[in-house]
């Protein structure tokens, strides 16, 4: 069986996959949910304050900074030197500190920083 389809049926103790205790409701066949743990999956965990919602039509961005870095992002990804799932990725590669400790945008910021190094283009 390749690898990568031994990773997805639950047959692999590689570093970073964690094979899940048995009688938890994601212990599947062929379910990767509790095999891969990135900082950035914190679906259905507590403790990290309510998601916030504006209801009185704010804008997105908090500071310029931030429109600033969306603009960046979006001319790399149109001038196809990334593309959505890599930034998407990039910020899931981030260290678990930096992500942790950073905003939305600085999440955003470190992954263009990340991808521009990567690809050579600095």
């Amino acid at each position: 069986m390749p690898a990568a389809a031994a990773e997805i049926a639950g047959d692999s103790t590689r570093t970073g996959y964690a094979l899940p205790a048995a009688g938890l409701g994601g212990n599947r066949p062929g379910c990767y949910r509790d095999k891969v743990s990135r900082v950035h999956d914190m679906g259905g965990q507590t403790g990290f304050g309510p998601v916030p919602v504006a209801d009185d039509g704010s804008v997105a961005f908090h500071a310029d900074w931030e429109a600033r870095v969306y603009a960046l992002a979006a001319v790399l990804r149109q001038r196809g030197l990334f593309n959505s799932d890599e930034l998407r990725d990039a910020i899931e590669r981030l260290p678990p500190r930096e992500y942790l400790e950073a905003s939305y945008y600085e999440r955003w910021l470190g992954a263009v920083e990340m991808l521009v190094a990567e690809k050579g283009l600095a």
